[in-house]
């Protein structure tokens, strides 16, 4: 996610459908460190956008992670936003903006980003692409052709994630 990375054989990568004001997304970040550290660059870890309308800052969070992507710290930007869920329900861009400063972002850049929508097409694709596939909540994981929806519980999902890297990684 900061930097793309080269994916396990067959391409071997997981999904995680998310977006930054979910609290469900927030407590799925304690199983992705644990993959990133089992896995490694052998597994790519993918974060895709699926803002849900029920979160009045979802969208505008995915357009700052893309900027945050684009300036090399998405993981970083992504942990610290989530982790900040609440205070994102309430202070909207301002927290975003905030964020990316407390990083050694340029805030400036995040300000002209959302402004100018420059990464509204990624957040599109995106979503559109998760709706094609059925998701319909987050964090939702798609991995080997393979959907778990973790907005429901997350019990037992990293277990099964590590199943199927296991057998597509030939372990």
């Amino acid at each position: 996610m900061d930097e793309p990375t080269a994916a396990g054989p067959a391409g071997t990568a997981l999904d995680v459908w998310c977006e930054l004001q979910c609290p469900d997304c927030h407590r799925a970040q304690s199983d992705l460190r644990a993959l990133r550290e089992r896995y490694g660059d052998v597994l790519e870890i993918r974060l895709r956008h699926f803002p849900l309308a029920k979160h009045k800052y979802a969208y505008s969070a995915a357009q700052a992670y893309e900027e945050a992507y684009a300036q090399g710290r998405a993981d970083a930007y992504a942990e610290a936003v989530l982790a900040r869920t609440d205070e994102l329900g309430e202070r909207g861009e301002a927290l975003l903006l905030d964020v990316a400063g407390e990083l050694g972002l340029d805030a400036e850049e995040f300000e002209t980003a959302l402004i100018d929508g420059r990464h509204l097409l990624a957040v599109d694709a995106d979503q559109a692409e998760g709706k094609a596939i059925g998701v319909a909540g987050t964090p939702t994981y798609v991995i080997g052709g393979e959907r778990l929806d973790g907005g429901k519980s997350q019990e037992g999902l990293r277990e099964r994630i590590e199943e199927i890297a296991d057998r597509l990684l030939g372990r």
